[in-house]
């Protein structure tokens, strides 16, 4: 339920603020993002689950409190990211 590396490095390099930038909120929610859609899909077939379940859950929330923060630093990164990752319709 991981994301590859390959496809973890695309995901950085695609949000990154800066060259070498892991960390900044843009890129933890977008790896976030991508664990959450991975674990979804998994639920589909395996709907009785419950130990991811609860991973799901913490990463769903994690995902929500940087979210939170982004958007009290900086309204105008918060709104790009989340038209940038299709959240929050």
């Amino acid at each position: 339920m991981s994301v590859a590396p390959e496809q973890k490095q695309k995901i950085i390099k695609d949000n990154a603020t800066s060259k070498g930038d892991t960390g900044s909120p843009e890129v933890q929610v977008a790896i976030l993002t991508e664990r959450i859609r991975n674990l979804t899909e998994h639920f589909k077939s395996n709907h009785k689950d419950n130990h991811s379940r609860r991973g799901l859950l913490m990463m769903v929330n994690k995902r929500r409190n940087l979210l939170a923060y982004l958007k009290r630093k900086d309204l105008g990164r918060y709104n790009d990211l989340i038209k940038k990752l299709g959240l929050r319709k």
